[in-house]
């Protein structure tokens, strides 16, 4: 009766119902249009992150910030294939062609996950590693933003939106194991909770009692962009005041690396030197390193953020979309869909393009995709670019392809670029591609400069494409 009476009471106090006869029910009566939306600007007031550089913002961007890279040789306890024996673990690692990964670092340490607190948990064994990260990022963005509300109300209007790209296919390989095995009985109750995606979203709710939107984007390697980008028009169309937006990715396992290097997609030239292997724009790349961790931000609709005084580091002002249309996994070589979301993405910001002063691209480390990319920018920055006062780089030299956690942690970039007045490098630029000369260069060492405003690219699998555009406020 309690639930009933305050469901009530939420509805005559937030909604206006008018009482209408039944003959006003006449299908010759045409309802009006429905509500107009106000204008409610949105802003970043919390940033948390775990990444193969660290966990944590500060230590993850002061080792970026440096040219630290995130890249290590995997051995084959990285496969995560518990339920099979040494032999086979063996067997299937001399099999992969690519040797190397970004992995998140796990200790007791300030600056590394601790597996302890965020995964073995006695209460709750439907926590896999992708949920772990998220839970992680999502604690740090949450203290950062000082927003940990016990009024219901503000609860009801925080939601989260936090996607991933693949979810937990260690989980997979080894439950299929039992099942061809005839061993279903060994199967855990928690399998379907470990695997959804969405979970990530469902466990940051329920541990905060947040009951506002509850959405997980999956849109392969674009998903962190898409993910706070949804969650910036729910807090524009007044779904919601607070979004915790962003997301995360664990990968790195025996089926997802297999999976990849059949379709060649990773790196296999650098197995020996794994700091080099990821290398974007750069001539001598050959695919992607796979990585893993999670990126999370609080947004936050502009007058809640200042009625409470909370830090804001930047806004969001642009976030476009697009589809490329055309294969699978290559994106057209004309770049139609980067071009369109770039461009989509600067004009809801209302923002020229000569504005824009640095520009983290997705750029992977793929010998098509980097190019493209590079060609879309020029095509859409134009002198902006090409005179050498647009400043952009590609950070996973550093971090590796975090896949559905890359566009949100490359957003937290540029945002940082934006409030610590610095444009990352790109890693293991050392012979750029032809593509680029005189001016039109990635940055190959972090550049101190004023950011006023910054955007964020990211593509994925499908053609899909995403891109973010923040301001300083």
């Amino acid at each position: 009766m309690a639930v009933l009476s305050r469901s009530r009471s939420l509805l005559s106090s937030r909604f206006h119902f008018t009482r209408f006869s039944s003959s006003s029910s006449s299908t010759n009566v045409s309802f009006g249009p429905p509500p107009s939306v106000p204008s409610r600007r949105v802003v970043v007031t919390g940033l948390g992150m775990v990444t193969p550089l660290g966990c944590g913002v500060e230590a993850t961007w002061k080792r970026l910030i440096v040219g630290e890279c995130g890249v290590r040789s995997i051995t084959p306890e990285d496969l995560k294939m518990s339920e099979f024996d040494k032999e086979t673990r063996l067997h299937t690692y001399d099999q992969l062609t690519s040797k190397v990964a970004a992995t998140v670092p796990c200790g007791t340490n300030s600056d590394q996950f601790n597996e302890e607190i965020w995964l073995n948990s006695k209460e709750d064994r439907s926590i896999s590693r992708f949920v772990g990260y998220a839970l992680c990022a999502a604690n740090e963005a949450l203290r950062d933003a000082n927003w940990m509300p016990t009024e219901e109300e503000e609860k009801e209007q925080t939601g989260v939106s936090i996607g991933g790209g693949i979810g937990s296919i260690s989980d997979i390989l080894d439950a299929s194991k039992l099942i061809c095995e005839k061993r279903v009985r060994r199967l855990s109750p928690f399998f379907i909770p470990r695997i959804l995606i969405n979970m990530a979203a469902g466990h940051v709710s329920i541990k905060y009692g947040f009951q506002g939107p509850n959405h997980a984007a999956v849109t392969a390697c674009a998903t962190g962009g898409h993910a706070i980008g949804d969650a910036t028009r729910m807090i524009q169309f007044g779904d919601a005041d607070v979004m915790v937006a962003g997301g995360t990715e664990s990968s790195i396992d025996a089926l997802s690396i297999a999976g990849f290097c059949k379709s060649r997609a990773l790196s296999t030239k650098y197995n020996s030197t794994p700091e080099q292997a990821s290398r974007p724009f750069d001539c001598g790349r050959d695919g992607f390193v796979i990585g893993e961790g999670a990126g999370v931000m609080v947004l936050e609709e502009l007058k809640h953020a200042e009625k409470r005084g909370a830090k804001i580091y930047a806004e969001v002002r642009g976030y476009g979309t697009s589809g490329d249309a055309y294969h699978i996994t290559q994106p057209n070589v004309n770049g139609i869909g980067a071009i369109l979301a770039m461009t989509r993405a600067l004009k809801q910001s209302g923002l020229h393009p000569n504005q824009v002063d640095y520009l983290n691209a997705h750029a992977t480390s793929t010998p098509l995709g980097d190019a493209i990319e590079g060609q879309a920018i020029k095509s859409v920055f134009l002198e902006h670019a090409t005179l050498g006062a647009l400043a952009f780089s590609s950070t996973k030299g550093a971090t590796g392809h975090l896949l559905g956690a890359a566009g949100a942690v490359e957003a937290i970039f540029a945002v940082l670029s934006i409030d610590r007045r610095v444009a990352p490098l790109t890693l293991n630029l050392i012979k750029p591609d032809p593509i680029f000369s005189n001016h039109f260069m990635p940055l190959s060492a972090s550049k101190w400069m004023p950011v006023r405003a910054a955007m964020s690219n990211s593509f994925g699998f499908g053609g899909t494409n995403a891109s973010l555009v923040f301001s300083a406020f």
